[in-house]
């Protein structure tokens, strides 16, 4: 290792991909959960590497690579989310759908879903709970260096004295900033088997069965539409939500994916010209076997799902 940052910091461009290739995926993914948006953390990879690159000269080798990777890459994610906060949500665009009037208005409207193909759902600090749509909604809503604390420690495991050396702080305070962050951290769902209660989905939302939708659903459950911020919170709201799209004659098939570790579907509008065609993508989050989320997203994202923009109508 010694002699490929010798050679990197000397100018050789192969021996500093060698020094940085292993690390690129999780420093993408540790990106994406600071940010919430696959885009930004890809943005967000290619300053961190230009910035190691230009600064290589400078790094002796006394924190070990993954260290000064992910110092640099986490200050960069700070910056990136407070310019991220500057954005504002997108207002209803969905033609012939009249949506009824929502429960809340999200909080977190710039969320991006994350396909399981680009983790490693096998390493510790990639799990499908430290992904899941509802931990990186939730990290969305805490302060920034508390997010940067929590994930530095809780999830990639640092030591408290590293977390403070990478964000110029303190030791005292990246504990207290692991305090509040931990106690503001909603609790988290319990996935139950996804086998069942996904067919059943899937046979309901593709016939328009409100009802069959319905007995899927927690108490608690609640529609979002990132970057639409309407949300409908508890089943009643789902199901006129649900009434309000298929309303008019309105049918759909999905194509099975994944997201965060999570059942997804390319969702397509069945036309008359025999096409289906991509109008969103549907994230489920399961809790005790029933569905307590339902998260839709915009057609732009089937593509990073390898799923295409229309299929032949069954």
């Amino acid at each position: 290792m010694t002699d490929v940052i010798t050679r990197a910091r000397s100018g050789d461009g192969e021996a500093f991909r060698e020094l940085t290739e292993p690390y690129r995926r999780e420093l993408l993914v540790h990106c994406y959960r600071m940010l919430g948006s696959i885009q930004d953390a890809e943005d967000v990879l290619q300053e961190t590497l230009l910035a190691a690159w230009q600064g290589i000269t400078g790094y002796e080798g006394r924190a070990a690579p993954r260290t000064w990777l992910y110092r640099i890459a986490t200050n960069r994610c700070l910056n990136a989310r407070r310019s991220a906060a500057r954005r504002p949500a997108k207002e209803w665009d969905v033609p012939h759908v009249d949506p009824p009037e929502p429960s809340r208005l999200g909080e977190v409207v710039w969320l991006e879903p994350i396909p399981d193909t680009v983790f490693d759902p096998e390493a510790r600090y990639e799990q499908a709970e430290s992904i899941s749509l509802a931990f990186v909604t939730a990290l969305q809503t805490l302060p920034p260096r508390q997010v940067a604390v929590l994930v530095l420690r809780d999830v990639l495991g640092f030591h408290a004295a590293e977390v403070a050396d990478m964000l110029d702080t303190t030791v005292e305070s990246v504990k207290s900033a692991l305090k509040r962050a931990r106690a503001a951290l909603p609790a988290q769902p319990t996935p139950g088997p996804e086998e069942a209660v996904v067919a059943r989905f899937v046979a309901a939302w593709q016939s328009a069965d409100v009802d069959g939708l319905v007995a899927l659903l927690t108490d608690d459950v609640f529609m979002s539409m990132p970057p639409i911020p309407f949300e409908y919170e508890g089943r009643a709201a789902v199901a006129e939500f649900s009434r309000t799209v298929f309303a008019a004659g309105r049918r759909f098939d999905l194509v099975a994916t994944r997201a965060n570790g999570q059942p997804a579907f390319g969702a397509y509008l069945r036309t008359q010209d025999g096409q289906s065609h991509g109008v969103g993508l549907y994230v489920l989050t399961l809790d005790g076997g029933r569905i307590s989320a339902l998260t839709r997203f915009e057609n732009g994202h089937l593509a990073r799902f390898g799923l295409p923009r229309a299929i032949p109508t069954p």
